[in-house]
């Protein structure tokens, strides 16, 4: 897959991630992808993605990401650094996080793997 494509693939995922579009989201994992976030946890396969993410929506009902530059990585995959802003609805205060994402895609364009991690201090 060229690099272009890769990074039109993660804009996309961003973009129905700010929309909360979770059916198209949805759409865009292989079965067997997997996801893991230093903030939320580990999980395996689209369906359970897709529950957590179901929850996370739930949680932080205006989740939006702000990402200024994508760049590509090894083995068709795009890193990007993002800001996460959004209300914890449990707790009514609103939260700003930093990270580090990294999505893999499979040759045909669905996500394998999504990988967030923490920024260095």
């Amino acid at each position: 897959m060229d690099t272009n494509k890769s990074i039109e693939l993660a804009k996309n995922y961003v973009t129905l991630s700010n929309d909360h579009n979770l059916p198209l989201i949805q759409l865009l994992f292989a079965d067997n992808a997997t996801y893991h976030s230093a903030y939320f946890g580990e999980y395996k396969g689209s369906t359970a993605i897709h529950a957590m993410m179901t929850s996370f929506f739930t949680l932080f009902p205006d989740a939006y990401w702000e990402v200024a530059k994508y760049r590509c990585i090894g083995d068709n995959g795009v890193e990007f650094a993002f800001v996460m802003t959004g209300m914890d609805a449990s707790s009514g205060e609103q939260v700003e996080r930093q990270g580090l994402e990294r999505i893999y895609f499979t040759p045909d364009g669905l996500i394998k793997h999504i990988a967030i991690l923490k920024p260095h201090n």
